[in-house]
């Protein structure tokens, strides 16, 4: 279980990293980002232990990549202005 914790928050922060580095416009305030990328895998992991049981690290692990990508989609905002259109139109 420790091995499980200490290797979905480290990919957590990797993704969170990547993420920050890749899209810094896009993205709000740096610790933000990093806290909800590990917070977002230790809950992923948490979440596919709880269903699975123990001996299946690949897919906890796999499990946290994936809803710490989820959590860190939540934080994209859109690349461009918004356009709006009048009422009228």
């Amino acid at each position: 279980m420790l091995l499980e914790a200490l290797s979905s928050a480290i990919l957590g922060l990797a993704l969170a990293l990547a993420a920050s580095y890749r899209l810094p416009h896009r993205l709000p305030a740096r610790p933000l980002v990093l806290s909800t990328g590990v917070a977002g895998a230790l809950f992923g992991a948490f979440v596919m232990h709880s269903a699975l049981e123990a001996g299946h690290l690949l897919v906890v692990l796999l499990g946290a990549v994936i809803v710490s990508v989820a959590s860190l989609s939540l934080l994209l905002r859109p690349a461009g202005r918004l356009r709006r259109r009048s009422a009228t139109a």
